[in-house]
Protein backbone atom coordinates (compact mmCIF):
# COMPACT_ATOMS: atom_id res chain seq x y z
CA UNK A 1 0.00 0.00 0.00
CA UNK A 2 2.95 2.57 0.65
CA UNK A 3 4.62 1.77 -2.72
CA UNK A 4 1.13 2.46 -4.46
CA UNK A 5 0.04 5.42 -2.74
CA UNK A 6 3.83 6.77 -3.00
CA UNK A 7 3.21 6.30 -6.84
CA UNK A 8 -0.39 8.39 -6.36
CA UNK A 9 1.33 11.39 -5.00
CA UNK A 10 3.68 11.20 -7.61
CA UNK A 11 1.27 11.58 -9.88
CA UNK A 12 -0.74 14.12 -7.92
CA UNK A 13 2.56 16.44 -7.53
CA UNK A 14 3.17 16.17 -11.77
CA UNK A 15 -0.31 17.80 -12.31
CA UNK A 16 -0.60 20.85 -13.45
CA UNK A 17 -2.54 23.68 -11.63
CA UNK A 18 -5.03 23.40 -14.30
CA UNK A 19 -5.94 19.82 -14.06
CA UNK A 20 -6.60 20.09 -10.34
CA UNK A 21 -9.44 22.75 -10.79
CA UNK A 22 -11.06 20.24 -13.85
CA UNK A 23 -13.58 19.56 -11.61
CA UNK A 24 -16.85 22.02 -11.58
CA UNK A 25 -18.11 23.20 -8.14
CA UNK A 26 -20.70 20.94 -8.30
CA UNK A 27 -19.15 17.90 -9.14
CA UNK A 28 -16.69 18.66 -5.84
CA UNK A 29 -19.75 19.07 -3.38
CA UNK A 30 -20.95 15.45 -4.63
CA UNK A 31 -17.25 14.28 -4.15
CA UNK A 32 -17.08 15.37 -0.78
CA UNK A 33 -20.51 13.70 -0.22
CA UNK A 34 -19.05 10.55 -1.58
CA UNK A 35 -16.08 10.51 0.61
CA UNK A 36 -18.21 12.07 3.91
CA UNK A 37 -19.15 8.34 3.78
CA UNK A 38 -17.69 6.30 6.29
CA UNK A 39 -14.74 4.79 4.48
CA UNK A 40 -12.77 4.56 7.73
CA UNK A 41 -9.00 5.90 7.47
CA UNK A 42 -9.65 7.11 3.67
CA UNK A 43 -12.53 9.75 4.87
CA UNK A 44 -9.49 12.09 5.03
CA UNK A 45 -8.22 11.46 1.41
CA UNK A 46 -9.40 13.82 -1.41
CA UNK A 47 -11.83 12.50 -3.74
CA UNK A 48 -9.52 13.04 -6.64
CA UNK A 49 -6.39 11.22 -5.48
CA UNK A 50 -8.92 8.76 -3.15
CA UNK A 51 -9.75 8.05 -7.53
CA UNK A 52 -6.23 7.73 -8.70
CA UNK A 53 -5.84 4.79 -6.00
CA UNK A 54 -8.69 2.66 -7.17
CA UNK A 55 -7.21 3.16 -10.34
CA UNK A 56 -3.91 2.56 -9.91
CA UNK A 57 -5.74 -0.77 -8.08
CA UNK A 58 -7.59 -1.84 -11.67
CA UNK A 59 -10.96 -3.12 -12.40
CA UNK A 60 -10.96 -6.58 -10.72
CA UNK A 61 -9.55 -5.04 -7.24
CA UNK A 62 -12.33 -2.34 -6.96
CA UNK A 63 -15.04 -4.88 -8.00
CA UNK A 64 -13.83 -6.48 -4.74
CA UNK A 65 -14.19 -3.00 -2.75
CA UNK A 66 -18.10 -3.03 -3.46
CA UNK A 67 -18.65 -5.67 -1.25
CA UNK A 68 -17.37 -4.16 1.60
CA UNK A 69 -19.90 -1.92 2.67
CA UNK A 70 -22.69 0.78 1.20
CA UNK A 71 -20.33 3.69 1.42
CA UNK A 72 -17.93 1.57 -0.56
CA UNK A 73 -19.91 0.37 -3.05
CA UNK A 74 -21.52 3.86 -3.29
CA UNK A 75 -17.90 4.93 -3.99
CA UNK A 76 -16.37 2.71 -6.73
CA UNK A 77 -19.48 2.49 -8.24
CA UNK A 78 -19.33 5.74 -9.57
CA UNK A 79 -19.62 5.83 -13.34
CA UNK A 80 -16.43 8.16 -14.44
CA UNK A 81 -14.29 5.48 -12.46
CA UNK A 82 -15.71 2.54 -14.76
CA UNK A 83 -15.08 4.13 -17.62
CA UNK A 84 -11.52 5.08 -17.17
CA UNK A 85 -11.54 1.52 -17.14
CA UNK A 86 -13.36 0.91 -20.39
CA UNK A 87 -11.34 3.87 -22.23
CA UNK A 88 -8.21 1.60 -21.36
CA UNK A 89 -9.67 -1.21 -23.24
CA UNK A 90 -8.44 -2.64 -26.82
CA UNK A 91 -11.96 -1.32 -28.13
CA UNK A 92 -12.23 2.18 -28.21
CA UNK A 93 -14.41 4.82 -25.98
CA UNK A 94 -16.44 6.33 -28.54
CA UNK A 95 -17.80 2.67 -29.85
CA UNK A 96 -18.30 1.41 -26.54
CA UNK A 97 -20.38 4.29 -25.52
CA UNK A 98 -22.17 4.37 -28.91
CA UNK A 99 -22.89 0.41 -28.46
CA UNK A 100 -24.12 0.52 -25.10
CA UNK A 101 -25.82 3.53 -25.21
CA UNK A 102 -27.74 3.06 -28.82
CA UNK A 103 -27.13 -0.93 -29.44
CA UNK A 104 -28.23 -2.72 -25.63
CA UNK A 105 -31.69 -3.29 -26.33
CA UNK A 106 -31.11 -5.91 -29.16
CA UNK A 107 -32.90 -5.91 -32.63
CA UNK A 108 -35.10 -4.08 -33.32
CA UNK A 109 -33.46 -1.26 -32.31
CA UNK A 110 -35.96 0.74 -29.40
CA UNK A 111 -35.46 4.56 -28.61
CA UNK A 112 -32.77 4.47 -25.81
CA UNK A 113 -32.00 7.59 -23.83
CA UNK A 114 -28.74 8.44 -24.58
CA UNK A 115 -28.14 9.47 -20.75
CA UNK A 116 -25.03 8.11 -19.82
CA UNK A 117 -25.68 8.73 -15.55
CA UNK A 118 -28.52 6.30 -16.16
CA UNK A 119 -26.68 3.30 -17.09
CA UNK A 120 -23.92 1.89 -14.68
CA UNK A 121 -21.06 1.13 -16.53
CA UNK A 122 -19.64 -1.26 -13.58
CA UNK A 123 -22.28 -3.30 -14.81
CA UNK A 124 -21.75 -3.03 -18.14
CA UNK A 125 -17.80 -3.47 -17.19
CA UNK A 126 -19.13 -6.24 -15.78
CA UNK A 127 -20.83 -7.78 -18.58
CA UNK A 128 -18.36 -7.32 -21.30
CA UNK A 129 -15.52 -9.17 -19.85
CA UNK A 130 -18.18 -12.18 -19.61
CA UNK A 131 -19.23 -12.15 -23.31
CA UNK A 132 -17.39 -15.29 -24.75
CA UNK A 133 -17.17 -13.34 -28.18
CA UNK A 134 -18.38 -14.85 -31.51
CA UNK A 135 -16.93 -15.75 -34.86
CA UNK A 136 -17.66 -12.82 -37.48
CA UNK A 137 -18.25 -13.76 -41.00
CA UNK A 138 -18.49 -10.47 -43.41
CA UNK A 139 -19.94 -12.11 -46.92
CA UNK A 140 -18.85 -8.91 -49.26
CA UNK A 141 -19.58 -8.80 -52.70
CA UNK A 142 -16.17 -9.10 -53.91
CA UNK A 143 -14.33 -11.45 -51.15
CA UNK A 144 -15.19 -12.53 -47.56
CA UNK A 145 -13.70 -10.97 -43.98
CA UNK A 146 -13.63 -13.10 -41.43
CA UNK A 147 -12.03 -13.45 -37.85
CA UNK A 148 -12.90 -13.41 -33.84
CA UNK A 149 -14.79 -10.87 -32.44
CA UNK A 150 -11.65 -10.54 -29.64
CA UNK A 151 -9.83 -9.74 -32.38
CA UNK A 152 -8.33 -6.05 -33.57
CA UNK A 153 -8.74 -6.92 -37.33
CA UNK A 154 -10.29 -9.81 -39.28
CA UNK A 155 -8.09 -13.12 -39.52
CA UNK A 156 -8.09 -13.87 -43.09
CA UNK A 157 -10.04 -13.59 -46.36
CA UNK A 158 -11.95 -15.84 -48.86
CA UNK A 159 -14.26 -16.05 -51.74
CA UNK A 160 -17.37 -15.08 -50.43
CA UNK A 161 -20.03 -17.27 -50.66
CA UNK A 162 -21.70 -15.81 -53.17
CA UNK A 163 -19.07 -17.49 -55.67
CA UNK A 164 -17.72 -20.20 -53.10
CA UNK A 165 -17.81 -23.45 -54.64
CA UNK A 166 -19.62 -24.65 -57.95
CA UNK A 167 -22.43 -21.57 -58.18
CA UNK A 168 -24.75 -24.15 -60.07
CA UNK A 169 -24.94 -25.89 -56.44
CA UNK A 170 -27.91 -25.69 -54.36
CA UNK A 171 -26.69 -22.59 -51.99
CA UNK A 172 -27.51 -24.64 -49.07
CA UNK A 173 -24.48 -26.89 -50.22
CA UNK A 174 -22.35 -24.19 -51.18
CA UNK A 175 -23.24 -22.24 -47.80
CA UNK A 176 -22.29 -25.75 -45.85
CA UNK A 177 -18.94 -25.64 -47.57
CA UNK A 178 -18.56 -22.44 -47.53
CA UNK A 179 -18.93 -22.08 -43.26
CA UNK A 180 -16.83 -25.52 -42.78
CA UNK A 181 -13.91 -23.76 -44.94
CA UNK A 182 -13.68 -20.92 -42.86
CA UNK A 183 -14.37 -22.99 -39.09
CA UNK A 184 -11.41 -25.06 -40.63
CA UNK A 185 -9.15 -22.17 -41.13
CA UNK A 186 -9.84 -20.32 -38.63
CA UNK A 187 -9.66 -24.40 -35.83
CA UNK A 188 -12.85 -23.36 -34.20
CA UNK A 189 -15.11 -25.65 -33.09
CA UNK A 190 -18.42 -24.83 -34.41
CA UNK A 191 -20.57 -25.24 -31.34
CA UNK A 192 -18.42 -23.24 -29.27
CA UNK A 193 -19.50 -19.56 -29.46
CA UNK A 194 -21.98 -17.72 -31.62
CA UNK A 195 -21.69 -15.98 -34.95
CA UNK A 196 -22.49 -12.94 -37.02
CA UNK A 197 -22.89 -13.43 -39.82
CA UNK A 198 -22.90 -9.83 -42.23
CA UNK A 199 -25.25 -10.61 -45.75
CA UNK A 200 -24.76 -8.67 -48.93
CA UNK A 201 -27.02 -6.43 -49.86
CA UNK A 202 -29.53 -8.14 -52.85
CA UNK A 203 -32.90 -8.65 -54.11
CA UNK A 204 -33.05 -4.86 -53.08
CA UNK A 205 -36.87 -4.38 -54.96
CA UNK A 206 -39.68 -4.69 -51.99
CA UNK A 207 -42.05 -6.59 -54.06
CA UNK A 208 -43.25 -10.20 -52.77
CA UNK A 209 -40.79 -12.28 -54.95
CA UNK A 210 -37.88 -9.60 -53.55
CA UNK A 211 -38.99 -10.57 -49.93
CA UNK A 212 -38.87 -14.45 -50.97
CA UNK A 213 -35.75 -14.77 -52.42
CA UNK A 214 -34.52 -12.64 -49.19
CA UNK A 215 -35.83 -14.92 -46.87
CA UNK A 216 -34.96 -18.41 -48.74
CA UNK A 217 -31.04 -17.05 -48.64
CA UNK A 218 -31.57 -15.87 -45.07
CA UNK A 219 -33.32 -19.23 -44.02
CA UNK A 220 -30.42 -21.16 -46.04
CA UNK A 221 -28.15 -19.54 -43.90
CA UNK A 222 -29.39 -20.32 -40.67
CA UNK A 223 -30.17 -23.91 -41.74
CA UNK A 224 -26.65 -24.34 -42.61
CA UNK A 225 -25.04 -23.00 -39.69
CA UNK A 226 -27.43 -25.12 -37.38
CA UNK A 227 -27.26 -27.95 -38.79
CA UNK A 228 -23.51 -27.40 -38.23
CA UNK A 229 -24.14 -27.09 -34.14
CA UNK A 230 -23.55 -23.74 -34.21
CA UNK A 231 -25.24 -22.41 -30.64
CA UNK A 232 -26.55 -19.09 -32.42
CA UNK A 233 -26.55 -16.89 -35.05
CA UNK A 234 -26.75 -12.83 -35.96
CA UNK A 235 -27.20 -12.66 -39.86
CA UNK A 236 -27.56 -8.42 -40.11
CA UNK A 237 -27.42 -6.72 -43.33
CA UNK A 238 -23.96 -5.77 -44.57
CA UNK A 239 -25.11 -1.80 -45.31
CA UNK A 240 -26.65 -2.01 -41.35
CA UNK A 241 -23.56 -3.17 -39.89
CA UNK A 242 -21.38 -0.73 -42.05
CA UNK A 243 -23.95 2.31 -40.50
CA UNK A 244 -23.13 0.53 -36.95
CA UNK A 245 -19.46 1.25 -37.72
CA UNK A 246 -19.54 4.28 -38.42
CA UNK A 247 -21.68 4.88 -34.75
CA UNK A 248 -24.94 5.87 -36.39
CA UNK A 249 -28.12 4.03 -36.28
CA UNK A 250 -29.93 5.91 -39.29
CA UNK A 251 -28.60 7.83 -42.67
CA UNK A 252 -28.19 6.40 -46.02
CA UNK A 253 -25.51 3.83 -46.85
CA UNK A 254 -23.34 4.20 -50.22
CA UNK A 255 -22.00 0.93 -50.76
CA UNK A 256 -19.58 0.52 -53.64
CA UNK A 257 -19.84 -3.22 -54.08
CA UNK A 258 -17.95 -5.54 -56.70
CA UNK A 259 -20.11 -4.86 -59.02
CA UNK A 260 -22.43 -2.53 -58.48
CA UNK A 261 -23.22 0.55 -55.74
CA UNK A 262 -26.03 0.35 -53.84
CA UNK A 263 -27.40 3.62 -51.81
CA UNK A 264 -29.50 1.90 -48.89
CA UNK A 265 -31.95 4.34 -46.79
CA UNK A 266 -31.86 2.86 -42.71
CA UNK A 267 -34.10 4.08 -40.01
CA UNK A 268 -33.40 3.10 -36.86
CA UNK A 269 -31.68 0.02 -37.97
CA UNK A 270 -34.13 -1.54 -40.03
CA UNK A 271 -33.38 -1.04 -44.34
CA UNK A 272 -36.31 1.12 -45.36
CA UNK A 273 -37.27 -0.71 -48.68
CA UNK A 274 -40.34 0.81 -49.01
CA UNK A 275 -38.87 4.32 -49.24
CA UNK A 276 -36.18 2.80 -51.88
CA UNK A 277 -33.09 1.40 -52.47
CA UNK A 278 -31.12 2.61 -55.25
CA UNK A 279 -29.05 1.15 -57.05
CA UNK A 280 -26.39 2.08 -60.04
CA UNK A 281 -24.65 -0.23 -62.00
CA UNK A 282 -21.18 0.03 -61.63
CA UNK A 283 -18.85 -1.06 -59.22
CA UNK A 284 -15.47 -1.74 -58.51
CA UNK A 285 -14.82 -4.44 -61.13
CA UNK A 286 -15.77 -1.54 -63.29
CA UNK A 287 -13.62 1.15 -61.98
CA UNK A 288 -10.77 -1.26 -61.97
CA UNK A 289 -11.58 -2.33 -65.82
CA UNK A 290 -11.74 1.80 -66.55
CA UNK A 291 -8.29 2.24 -65.49
CA UNK A 292 -6.66 -0.79 -67.09
CA UNK A 293 -8.29 0.95 -70.33
CA UNK A 294 -6.53 4.12 -69.70
CA UNK A 295 -3.06 2.32 -69.23
CA UNK A 296 -3.64 0.43 -72.03
CA UNK A 297 -4.13 3.51 -73.75
CA UNK A 298 -0.81 5.00 -72.93
CA UNK A 299 0.64 1.86 -73.72
CA UNK A 300 1.91 1.05 -69.62
CA UNK A 301 2.43 -2.79 -69.99
CA UNK A 302 1.65 -5.08 -66.89
CA UNK A 303 1.21 -8.61 -66.19
CA UNK A 304 -2.31 -8.60 -64.27
CA UNK A 305 -5.70 -7.05 -63.27
CA UNK A 306 -4.15 -7.80 -59.44
CA UNK A 307 -1.36 -4.82 -60.76
CA UNK A 308 -3.99 -2.32 -62.08
CA UNK A 309 -5.90 -3.13 -58.85
CA UNK A 310 -3.11 -2.17 -56.71
CA UNK A 311 -2.39 0.81 -58.86
CA UNK A 312 -6.08 2.02 -57.90
CA UNK A 313 -5.89 1.53 -54.53
CA UNK A 314 -2.54 3.17 -53.73
CA UNK A 315 -2.55 6.15 -56.48
CA UNK A 316 -5.66 7.34 -58.07
CA UNK A 317 -8.29 9.73 -55.99
CA UNK A 318 -11.10 11.14 -56.45
CA UNK A 319 -10.95 15.30 -58.11
CA UNK A 320 -12.89 17.77 -55.84
CA UNK A 321 -12.94 20.03 -59.32
CA UNK A 322 -12.23 17.44 -62.00
CA UNK A 323 -11.66 20.43 -64.99
CA UNK A 324 -9.45 22.36 -62.95
CA UNK A 325 -7.99 19.11 -62.09
CA UNK A 326 -6.96 18.54 -65.95
CA UNK A 327 -5.30 21.41 -65.34
CA UNK A 328 -3.25 20.43 -62.80
CA UNK A 329 0.65 17.90 -62.76
CA UNK A 330 -0.86 14.97 -61.30
CA UNK A 331 2.03 12.66 -61.68
CA UNK A 332 2.52 10.01 -59.32
CA UNK A 333 4.56 6.63 -58.93
CA UNK A 334 4.06 3.06 -57.23
CA UNK A 335 6.32 -0.05 -56.66
CA UNK A 336 4.08 -3.10 -57.26
CA UNK A 337 5.67 -6.48 -55.76
CA UNK A 338 7.47 -8.56 -58.42
CA UNK A 339 6.27 -5.75 -61.49
CA UNK A 340 8.25 -2.89 -60.67
CA UNK A 341 7.37 0.68 -60.59
CA UNK A 342 4.57 2.54 -62.81
CA UNK A 343 3.35 5.78 -62.90
CA UNK A 344 0.21 7.31 -63.70
CA UNK A 345 -1.04 11.17 -64.38
CA UNK A 346 -4.89 11.73 -65.31
CA UNK A 347 -5.83 8.85 -64.86
CA UNK A 348 -5.05 8.86 -60.96
CA UNK A 349 -8.55 11.06 -60.51
CA UNK A 350 -10.00 10.02 -64.10
CA UNK A 351 -10.93 6.65 -62.96
CA UNK A 352 -12.91 7.63 -59.87
CA UNK A 353 -14.83 10.32 -62.23
CA UNK A 354 -16.99 7.72 -63.85
CA UNK A 355 -18.97 7.46 -60.55
CA UNK A 356 -20.07 11.27 -61.04
CA UNK A 357 -19.96 10.96 -65.15
CA UNK A 358 -20.48 7.58 -66.21
CA UNK A 359 -20.29 8.52 -70.02
CA UNK A 360 -16.71 8.92 -69.56
CA UNK A 361 -16.05 5.29 -69.20
CA UNK A 362 -18.64 4.60 -72.32
CA UNK A 363 -21.13 3.86 -69.65
CA UNK A 364 -25.24 4.31 -69.31
CA UNK A 365 -26.43 4.69 -65.66
CA UNK A 366 -27.12 7.43 -63.39
CA UNK A 367 -24.30 9.25 -61.78
CA UNK A 368 -23.67 8.45 -58.20
CA UNK A 369 -24.81 11.52 -57.16
CA UNK A 370 -27.82 11.69 -58.48
CA UNK A 371 -28.69 8.38 -57.30
CA UNK A 372 -28.20 9.49 -53.26
CA UNK A 373 -30.19 12.58 -53.81
CA UNK A 374 -32.63 10.44 -55.46
CA UNK A 375 -32.72 8.69 -52.47
CA UNK A 376 -32.86 12.03 -49.99
CA UNK A 377 -35.36 13.03 -52.05
CA UNK A 378 -37.79 10.01 -51.15
CA UNK A 379 -36.81 9.92 -47.39
CA UNK A 380 -38.16 13.58 -46.91
CA UNK A 381 -41.07 12.70 -48.07
CA UNK A 382 -41.49 9.72 -45.90
CA UNK A 383 -39.51 11.58 -42.95
CA UNK A 384 -43.24 13.44 -41.76
CA UNK A 385 -44.32 9.64 -41.04
CA UNK A 386 -41.12 8.89 -39.12
CA UNK A 387 -41.46 11.41 -37.04
CA UNK A 388 -37.35 12.24 -37.99
CA UNK A 389 -36.81 15.09 -40.83
CA UNK A 390 -33.01 15.15 -40.74
CA UNK A 391 -32.06 11.00 -40.33
CA UNK A 392 -31.42 10.82 -43.87
CA UNK A 393 -29.60 13.70 -43.95
CA UNK A 394 -25.70 11.46 -43.21
CA UNK A 395 -24.17 9.47 -45.77
CA UNK A 396 -21.82 6.29 -44.49
CA UNK A 397 -19.39 5.33 -47.33
CA UNK A 398 -18.75 1.48 -47.20
CA UNK A 399 -16.65 -0.71 -49.80
CA UNK A 400 -12.99 -1.27 -50.92
CA UNK A 401 -13.67 1.63 -53.73
CA UNK A 402 -15.34 4.17 -51.47
CA UNK A 403 -11.70 4.80 -49.42
CA UNK A 404 -10.78 6.47 -52.93
CA UNK A 405 -9.40 9.94 -51.28
CA UNK A 406 -11.62 13.08 -51.85
CA UNK A 407 -14.80 11.15 -52.67
CA UNK A 408 -16.91 11.96 -49.15
CA UNK A 409 -15.73 15.30 -50.25
CA UNK A 410 -16.72 15.55 -54.11
CA UNK A 411 -20.04 13.65 -52.94
CA UNK A 412 -21.14 16.04 -50.14
CA UNK A 413 -20.28 18.92 -52.97
CA UNK A 414 -22.18 17.22 -55.52
CA UNK A 415 -25.21 17.04 -53.06
CA UNK A 416 -25.23 20.55 -52.13
CA UNK A 417 -25.27 21.51 -56.04
CA UNK A 418 -28.13 19.18 -56.70
CA UNK A 419 -30.76 19.82 -53.61
CA UNK A 420 -32.14 22.90 -52.32
CA UNK A 421 -30.94 24.81 -49.33
CA UNK A 422 -32.99 23.20 -46.88
CA UNK A 423 -32.63 19.90 -48.04
CA UNK A 424 -28.56 20.23 -48.42
CA UNK A 425 -28.64 21.53 -44.81
CA UNK A 426 -26.86 19.47 -42.28
CA UNK A 427 -25.97 16.84 -44.84
CA UNK A 428 -22.35 15.31 -44.21
CA UNK A 429 -20.52 12.09 -46.03
CA UNK A 430 -18.40 10.06 -44.07
CA UNK A 431 -15.53 8.06 -45.11
CA UNK A 432 -15.78 4.30 -44.55
CA UNK A 433 -14.73 4.45 -41.12
CA UNK A 434 -12.72 1.28 -40.93
CA UNK A 435 -12.38 0.79 -44.59
CA UNK A 436 -12.82 -2.37 -46.42
CA UNK A 437 -13.61 -3.87 -43.40
CA UNK A 438 -16.37 -1.45 -42.45
CA UNK A 439 -18.94 -3.90 -42.17
CA UNK A 440 -16.93 -6.23 -40.32
CA UNK A 441 -15.69 -3.94 -37.59
CA UNK A 442 -19.82 -3.20 -37.41
CA UNK A 443 -20.15 -6.79 -36.28
CA UNK A 444 -17.77 -6.57 -33.78
CA UNK A 445 -19.20 -3.77 -32.51
CA UNK A 446 -22.19 -6.27 -32.10
CA UNK A 447 -20.48 -9.34 -30.96
CA UNK A 448 -18.80 -7.41 -28.20
CA UNK A 449 -21.99 -6.06 -26.86
CA UNK A 450 -22.66 -6.44 -22.90
CA UNK A 451 -25.92 -7.99 -23.78
CA UNK A 452 -24.34 -9.93 -26.33
CA UNK A 453 -26.18 -12.61 -27.38
CA UNK A 454 -29.37 -11.28 -26.16
CA UNK A 455 -31.83 -10.38 -28.62
CA UNK A 456 -29.59 -10.07 -31.34
CA UNK A 457 -29.27 -14.24 -32.07
CA UNK A 458 -31.63 -16.25 -32.72
CA UNK A 459 -31.10 -20.24 -31.29
CA UNK A 460 -31.76 -23.41 -33.55
CA UNK A 461 -34.93 -23.52 -31.62
CA UNK A 462 -36.43 -20.69 -32.25
CA UNK A 463 -35.60 -20.88 -35.81
CA UNK A 464 -37.74 -24.25 -36.55
CA UNK A 465 -40.03 -22.67 -34.35
CA UNK A 466 -40.15 -19.41 -36.62
CA UNK A 467 -38.78 -21.44 -40.01
CA UNK A 468 -42.77 -21.53 -41.48
CA UNK A 469 -42.72 -17.37 -40.59
CA UNK A 470 -41.19 -14.54 -42.32
CA UNK A 471 -38.11 -13.66 -40.81
CA UNK A 472 -36.91 -10.30 -39.83
CA UNK A 473 -34.24 -9.04 -42.78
Amino acid sequence: MSTLLRKVWESVSSRSSSNSNSYESSDRQQQMMYVQSSTGAFDRIPFDIFMLILKFLGPKEVAKLSVVCKSWKLIVSDNRLWIFFLQNQQESWDSICFTETHLRSGYPLQAFPNQMPQLSFMHIYGQRTQVPGSVIIDGGAGYCKFGWSKYASPSGRSATFLEFGNIESPMYSRLRHFFATLYKRMQVKTSTQPIVVSVPICHYDDTESARAARRQLKEAIYSALFDMNVPSVCAINQATLALYAARQTSGIVVNIGFHQTSVVPIFHGKVMRKVGVEVVGMGALKLTGFLRELMQQKNIYFESLYTVRSLKENLCYVALDYESELLKDTQASFEVAAEGWFTLSKERFQTGEILFQPHIAGVRAMALQQAVALCMDHCCQAAELLGDDGWFKTVVLTGGSACLPGLAERLEKELRGLLSPSMSSGIRVIPPPYGADSAWFGAKLVGNLSTFPGSWCITKKQFRHKSRRSLIW
